[in-house]
């Protein structure tokens, strides 16, 4: 026995199209705008990330330079001292 099924059924979309879509555009464009100023503030926070890693850079440079006068002008100092010593211990 072979049953015969006829329905004949209404679909009822809620929204409307045009209201839908004029949802999910207003979506869309909330995500480009939000997508754009999410990307602007990752580029800022890169760009300070690199200029932080050059300006430690810079200061590791300048500490060894400054490291290096101090210690020739130390060792200047301590070669004259020693030079008075013995310039002293031979005069007596």
């Amino acid at each position: 026995m072979v049953v015969e099924h006829s329905h004949s059924w209404d679909y009822l979309y809620e929204p409307d199209a045009p209201t839908l879509m004029e949802f999910l555009v207003r979506r869309y464009l909330e995500s480009v705008v939000y997508q754009a100023l999410a990307e602007n503030m990752a580029s800022e926070q890169a760009a300070r990330m690199v200029a932080m890693k050059a300006a430690t850079d810079n200061a590791g440079n300048t500490i060894k330079q400054l490291r290096l006068v101090y210690n020739k002008a130390r060792q200047a100092a301590i070669t004259t001292e020693l030079s008075e010593i013995v310039a002293g211990a031979a005069a007596v």
